[in-house]
């Protein structure tokens, strides 16, 4: 067995001594690069290592090294160590990634792998890694985001229930205003995701971002109008920040962890726990996505992908389906904070937010997978922050958007 390498090691030592062939004996050698799925990394280290350890005791032919790679860059060292047929023969993938990589054929289907459990997987976990019918990623954990609000602050405004639909959120607007609350922690600022701001309500309206042959985008249509048009209509009904245009998504230090706003509608089980921090446990609330047309979570499920230049890919698929096991997911969920990608796991210790953000899983929903869909993300996202700065309506934001967006999808930029 190898040690688990540091995070970077693979990184400085360059893509080339990272094994994808023989290990110079009669075993097959497996790489894996793994990210900061567990945030400590001693704890990351810790849970690797022995992941390593247990394959290796039950399949002695096979040598496994799981490299811990960091977040910076990994889209462009993926797509490197593809090109170049040398870096890893699995790795740790997302829905809007893989899309591209099937295209380019540098992928291999994985279906057989979890053939015998498929049952056992959450529909959407599998459907977000499947591209033109075949699977190119065997889920190993599952994320969710749900709204987290401030329940002392509801209470105080005379709203109840809490907001559980788009319409109830507006109508809630103008109490929360009298009391010099923003009903909703909106973060406007381009760099958070569309995943945690607008694409929520989009979805929720029933729009999406892309055309269904995804040649063109369709955020622009009737839904999305809608939905950026609620977010003007809070905004002038005091519901939203007055810095929404520009405020991040941090709760630690926020205006919701102030109590200043009262409800961010696609928070992370880590963000419940860091606003119970600050405002006290029993304050906080968690509730399911909130509906529009329909209820959807934003929520991405990590997929083992397998590289089609790998040598030892009947080894690489064993290992893939060992990390993919109850138990092993049992361990992964407890140990990073996200969700199993089955049905037939228990996680040891689960918090009771955890187990209030789980019943959001069945509206996971990935976005709207496409090569390009963090390109067009990028220039979505300004022109929604003209909007709330007031220097575009609705309609021509989301025109001005489309236009833009469907020159970079038609040209291939």
């Amino acid at each position: 067995m190898r040690k688990t390498a540091a995070v970077g090691i693979a990184a400085a030592l360059g893509v080339a001594i990272a094994g994808c062939g023989s290990s110079g004996s009669d075993k097959s050698t497996v790489t894996l690069w793994m990210y900061p799925v567990i945030a400590d990394q001693a704890k990351s280290q810790a849970f690797w290592g022995k992941v390593e350890k247990d394959f290796e005791a039950k399949n002695p032919t096979v040598d496994v090294k799981v490299d811990l790679q960091p977040w910076e860059g990994r889209q462009e060292k993926v797509t490197t160590a593809l090109i170049s047929k040398k870096g890893f023969d699995l790795v740790v993938l997302g829905p809007d990634q893989i899309p591209q990589y099937a295209q380019q054929g540098t992928v291999e289907a994985v279906d057989d792998v979890i053939a015998a459990d498929k049952a056992k997987y959450l529909p959407n976990a599998l459907s977000a890694l499947t591209v033109n019918g075949r699977l190119y990623g065997v889920p190993i954990y599952q994320t969710i985001t749900a709204p987290i609000y401030n329940k002392k602050l509801f209470a105080e405004a005379g709203v109840d229930p809490v907001p559980r639909t788009l319409a109830e959120l507006k109508a809630a607007a103008p109490k929360l205003a009298a009391k010099k609350v923003a009903v909703l922690d909106y973060p406007g600022k381009p760099e958070v995701s569309l995943n945690q701001s607008f694409y929520p309500l989009l979805w929720a309206n029933g729009g999406s971002v892309f055309a269904p042959d995804g040649k063109s985008v369709a955020f622009n249509g009737p839904e999305g109008v809608e939905s950026l048009q609620l977010l003007l209509d809070l905004k002038a009904a005091g519901g939203l920040p007055e810095n929404t245009a520009s405020k991040g998504n941090d709760i630690e230090g926020g205006q919701l962890a102030a109590g200043r706003t009262a409800m961010y509608h696609a928070a992370t089980a880590l963000q419940a726990t860091q606003l119970g921090a600050a405002i006290g446990a029993e304050n906080v609330g968690i509730g399911l996505p909130l509906e529009g047309r329909k209820r959807v979570a934003f929520g991405i499920s990590g997929g083992l992908v397998l590289a089609k230049y790998s040598e030892n890919k009947d080894a690489a698929k064993k290992f893939a389906a060992f990390l993919a096991s109850p138990e092993v997911s049992a361990q992964l969920a407890k140990e990073s904070g996200f969700f199993p990608a089955r049905t037939d796991v228990t996680v040891p210790g689960q918090s009771a937010e955890a187990q209030e953000f789980a019943k959001s899983l069945q509206y996971a929903f990935p976005g709207d997978t496409h090569p390009k869909a963090r390109q067009v993300m990028g220039v979505l996202a300004p022109h929604i922050q003209a909007a709330l700065l007031g220097k575009e309506d609705a309609r021509t934001a989301l025109d001005a958007a489309a236009k833009e967006a469907d020159t970079l999808l038609s040209s291939g930029g």
